[in-house]
């Protein structure tokens, strides 16, 4: 039996770029379903319910997505660093 010894910052980065894939998954489908309700509120003449939707959905888009992004361009950045420098 091989015992394989896990890296606690590698864990760590594979645990934060998890938490920033759900995140950006929820912010775009936030922006997705505010595209979603203007379009058929456009195509419906507005009411009101399209238009809550539509304004709830970019709420939840621009407060959720700008963590995960700048969360995923950190691991990807950190794994870069790690696979240039030499060992």
């Amino acid at each position: 039996m091989v015992d394989v010894v896990e890296d606690p910052i590698v864990a760590r980065r594979a645990r934060i770029a998890r938490c920033a894939s759900i995140g950006k998954r929820l912010g775009y489908t936030a922006l997705a379903v505010a595209i979603i309700a203007f379009f058929v509120g456009f195509a419906t003449g507005f009411p009101t319910w399209a238009v809550t939707v539509s304004i709830v959905g970019l709420i939840a888009a621009c407060v959720v997505l700008p963590v995960p992004i700048v969360l995923g361009y950190g691991v990807r950045a950190a794994d870069r660093e790690d696979r240039e420098r030499p060992r």
